[in-house]
């Protein structure tokens, strides 16, 4: 096992995330991304006391800013499924470059140690299960491009869900958004997940319509899902109706058949959606019709068969089957 050490160490102003003030930090960069901030400096080399701050640069951003003081810096980074940004200012323009030029040293080390993120093509069993008996098989198509985590840049919160995430990102090689959502791996397999998350992701591979959300890249790190997918940026149709109360004929005509020609090209692959509801009609910026959410549909059924799976938004659900 490679030692770690303290690839540089000194006094930082950190500024709050919630109590915007700042405050002196002596912090440390290890060669394994750890990134640790101390009230005081650390007497013993083994730093025993417990850190005030304690966060790691792997695939980190770096921004450089003279606001809200000068010589600041902020590290923008995804931890679990959350993106964070830390603040800090120095006293001079160059030790702000030493420390800038340290941590991207560290962040493209471990980029370099970890192997390329893999698509989508494994088998995971439950937790408790070492025999895999209930096994997650997502598997992304050979001629579908590839990614990795460090492909974009990470740019705010969308939504928060029980299983992760999504956030809108930018592919930094073509300056175009999109909406990646991010999944936890352990989460759903304990919540028995594994179904619904690999029926969303055949449905997004093996489909391609325009009133249907288009999958981009699909790729995993070794503890989340990711799926990279078009940015469907006029919002929900509930928003749009909790605004107007009504639409008119012509407006809800419009929708209509856009989710209808969107069904229609669903049925003829014999898959049915199951979770129509408003909260999972987008808009995208001309204003069509995207249909987002794939994990209650279900596959192979064709004309004529049958289903009893009692499934959906009870909201939406019609009382006598409730």
């Amino acid at each position: 096992m490679t030692d770690v050490a303290v690839v540089k160490e000194g006094w930082l102003h950190k500024r709050g995330e919630y109590i915007k003030t700042w405050r002196p930090r002596y912090f440390l960069l290890k060669s394994d991304g750890s990134f640790i901030g101390y009230k005081e400096r650390p007497e013993t080399a083994d730093q025993s006391l417990p850190p005030l701050n304690n966060f790691s640069v792997a695939e980190c951003q770096l921004m450089k800013t003279e606001r809200p003081r000068p010589n600041t810096f902020v590290i923008r980074c995804l931890q679990w499924t959350t993106v964070i940004e830390r603040t800090f200012h120095v006293d001079s323009p160059e030790e702000r470059e030493e420390w800038m030029r340290a941590i991207q040293t560290v962040a493209n080390s471990l980029k370099n140690q970890e192997p390329e993120a893999d698509t989508m093509d494994y088998k995971c069993g439950s937790p408790n299960d070492g025999t895999g008996a209930e096994e997650m098989e997502v598997a992304v198509s050979k001629t579908r491009a590839k990614a990795t985590m460090n492909d974009f840049d990470y740019l705010k919160l969308l939504g928060k869900g029980t299983f992760g995430k999504v956030i809108l990102v930018r592919e930094k090689a073509t300056g175009r958004y999109y909406a990646m959502k991010i999944l936890r791996k352990e989460v759903i397999i304990a919540k028995d997940e594994v179904a619904h998350t690999v029926t969303e992701s055949r449905v997004l591979q093996n489909t391609r319509h325009p009133f249907l959300t288009a999958l981009k890249y699909a790729f995993q790190t070794n503890d989340r899902l990711c799926f990279v997918m078009e940015y469907a940026n006029g919002g929900e149709l509930f928003f749009h109706l909790s605004r107007e109360r009504v639409f008119t004929e012509d407006r809800a005509r419009f929708y209509g058949a856009e989710i209808v020609s969107a069904l229609e090209y669903l049925h003829s692959r014999d898959v049915v959606y199951r979770d129509i509801k408003l909260e999972n009609l987008m808009l995208d910026k001309d204003g069509h019709i995207k249909i987002t959410d794939f994990g209650l549909c279900k596959e192979g059924i064709s004309d004529g068969a049958t289903m009893k799976t009692f499934c959906g938004t009870p909201e939406y659900l019609a009382p006598e089957v409730i």
